[in-house]
């Protein structure tokens, strides 16, 4: 049974690639009331992205999860946004109310990551945007806030348009920021040259010790006393 299960596994060839990420948000199970009696279902909201700019929702719904999975592909791909990102994050901040959810989402610096819940992060992430700071004000319904992400980004998107503001890639961005770094560093160098120059004359202080004084030691000359009793003899010629 392996050996015809690895045969198969060979002749279908390496799996390729998926063009779009796709993201289960959320599984409801529903019922609907007929004269038959209840018939159940699920309904799942799924996001899919490409991860380069465009992102879709969409909302399935099936006898099976499987067969709603697919029906929410197929609509998230028939409804896909173009997302304007400038270098890793939104161009300027945002804050939209759509029914009971009221999010906001702001621009983060580079290297900042996605800060966002779970609702927003799908979105977000799905759509290519690697840096933003979001808040959840309304409702904590998942739906209700994916949806309102998709529409706050179709608005950042027409703003965008309207306005004619022009956007930088993240190659552009990564450039900026190196010539920043030269420029801090050219700056840097001369301190550090000067840093150098004084821990040398330090050093060159140090090693120069005062000479030691010569002390002279003075011999010790003893002085021998006579008695007092005893007379010089006089030498007579």
């Amino acid at each position: 049974m392996q050996n015809n299960r690895d045969s198969k596994n060979n002749q279908r060839g390496p799996q390729e690639p998926k063009e779009f990420d796709e993201k289960v948000v959320q599984v409801s199970r529903v019922s609907k009331k007929t004269k038959g009696g209840n018939k159940m279902g699920f309904s799942v909201l799924m996001v899919v992205g490409d991860k380069k700019g465009r992102v879709g929702v969409g909302l399935g719904k099936a006898k099976d999860v499987l067969s709603a999975i697919k029906k929410g592909v197929k609509k998230a791909k028939r409804k896909m946004l173009t997302v304007p990102i400038n270098g890793t994050t939104i161009p300027f901040s945002i804050e939209i109310k759509l029914g009971s959810a009221k999010i906001l989402l702001k621009p983060a610096p580079r290297g900042s990551g996605i800060i966002a819940g779970g609702p927003i992060r799908s979105v977000v992430d799905a759509a290519g945007i690697r840096d933003i700071s979001s808040k959840i004000k309304g409702t904590s319904n998942k739906a209700s806030n994916v949806y309102a992400t998709f529409e706050a980004l179709r608005q950042i998107g027409e703003m965008v348009e309207h306005k004619g503001i022009k956007l930088k890639s993240v190659a552009q961005v990564e450039e900026a920021e190196r010539m920043k770094l030269k420029e801090l560093d050219q700056k840097a160098a001369p301190s550090q040259e000067s840093m150098k120059k004084e821990e040398i004359k330090q050093g060159a202080k140090v090693e120069k010790k005062p000479k030691a004084k010569k002390t002279e030691k003075k011999a010790d000359v003893k002085v021998e006393e006579k008695p007092a009793g005893e007379k010089k003899e006089e030498v007579k010629e």
